[in-house]
């Protein structure tokens, strides 16, 4: 064990960080110095530098962020919010169980929930106070509701896990986030709908199958991305790179040729757009190839599996604490940022719990939706002020509640595996 070494690396990270650096540059500053101390060859800082990206996996990861974006602008989101209505707007407090069923459709499209808050939420935070519904409560539905989104495949998250990870089955993770996707909605709604019936929240239109039918006809071109990708993955007939591209060309002629909505032309500030979050991603990978090598190189994962191990031998007692650390981590950090730093050293430790790769990214992507929502640097969070102009003080506030439920769900989660685990082994995927 190389103490100064890991105090250079790890010390001027953090230094970095703290000073306002972007944590891609500070990955590779802080590896670059760990280097030269080591007095590691310089070749081997490009290699790891390129190593990180050089995979044919990775090519799914700019394909689903560009067909995410691409059925935003083309018109799905209101179809996907009055079909959500159709199905749910009739009850007490309506309109919050449509925000959250709509997340569900939406994530299983865009698989981010910075674009479902965006997209969702400028027409969804309106409309409820519209109707009634106080701007903390509308503006909290919002933003935890689109959590489910990287949860529900397709994920490009999920990939980033996988990658990270070492291999771990993209259509695995895939199939494992459905459940627990599904778990938080309805957990999110039973809170809403006890919150609703409280403060006497309106209630939609009576249900009508006339009306369902005719929504589920307008959305189901947008649900067909679902569809490609999820059966593509699952029956073997697609890779999961091969269905990212497919999925893009499907959203292209959704768009522009059966929804109409969309042309030619927009696919330029489009493809812009995606351009800005992949090379933000693509960055971050690459440089966490040094800032691994150096980890591992030093060997800080065994340490922190005996540090870990020292303070308790109770696996319950391990994994709530593997947890609070995820979770004191997405105040801080992004999420990929945390997917790729956490990761390598904190598998070994699983690992030699027995606890399985697929339900600890299942866990670890749910952590990390949670930072999201919380200062000083969640993302969805100031979004969801931006869009209700709420401050962030009093934000945080009202979603508490909501976080609560959030972190149930998550612990039923991280305890029992079959919520993440059954569906992939039906399918005789793990």
């Amino acid at each position: 064990m190389n103490s100064i070494a890991i105090a250079i690396l790890l010390g001027s990270f953090f230094l970095m960080i703290f000073l306002g650096v972007h944590i891609s540059y500070a990955m590779i500053a802080s590896s670059i110095f760990t280097f030269f101390y080591l007095q590691l060859s310089p070749v081997q800082i490009i290699s790891s530098l390129v190593g990180g990206i050089d995979g044919f996996t990775f090519l799914a990861i700019p394909f689903f962020i560009l067909s995410g974006d691409i059925m935003s602008s083309g018109g799905i989101s209101d179809r996907l919010i009055k079909f959500a209505d159709a199905c749910v707007g009739w009850m007490r407090g309506g309109m919050a169980m449509v925000n959250i069923l709509a997340s569900v459709f939406f994530g299983g499209i865009s698989g981010s929930a910075t674009a479902d808050t965006a997209s969702l939420g400028a027409i969804l935070i309106p409309m409820m106070e519209k109707q009634g519904y106080d701007a903390e409560f509308s503006t909290s539905v919002t933003m935890t509701s689109s959590v489910e989104g990287m949860l529900i495949p397709p994920s490009h998250n999920m990939i980033i896990y996988a990658m990270a990870a070492g291999g771990v089955s993209v259509s695995a993770l895939f199939m494992a986030g459905i459940v627990p996707g599904i778990t938080l909605a309805i957990a999110l709604m039973i809170y809403s709908f006890i919150l609703s019936v409280k403060r006497n929240y309106p209630k939609g239109k009576p249900f009508s199958f006339h009306y369902f039918l005719e929504t589920l006809g307008h959305s189901i071109w947008g649900l067909g991305t679902v569809l490609i990708v999820v059966f593509g993955v699952v029956t073997g007939r697609f890779t999961p790179t091969e269905s990212a591209a497919i999925a893009c060309i499907y959203a292209i002629i959704v768009s522009i040729f059966v929804y109409r909505e969309m042309h030619w032309k927009d696919l330029i500030p489009t493809c812009k757009k995606s351009l800005k979050v992949l090379s933000t991603v693509l960055i971050l990978i690459a440089a966490s190839g040094p800032f691994g090598f150096c980890i591992t190189y030093l060997g800080i994962p065994k340490m922190v599996v005996a540090g870990l191990l020292g303070v308790t031998s109770s696996k319950f007692l391990l994994l709530l604490l593997i947890n609070l650390i995820i979770l004191v981590l997405g105040m801080i950090l992004g999420m990929a940022s945390i997917i790729i730093i956490v990761t390598p050293i904190l598998m070994p430790v699983l690992l030699s719990l027995g606890y399985s790769p697929i339900q600890f990214g299942i866990v670890l992507i749910l952590n990390c939706g949670i930072g999201l929502i919380t200062p000083p640097v969640g993302g969805v969070l100031f979004i969801g002020s931006g869009l209700s102009g709420l401050s962030i003080e009093r934000l945080t506030k009202c979603t508490f509640p909501f976080l609560i439920v959030m972190f149930v769900v998550l612990m039923l989660i991280t305890y029992i595996p079959a919520f993440s685990l059954a569906l992939p082994t039906a399918l005789g995927l793990i």
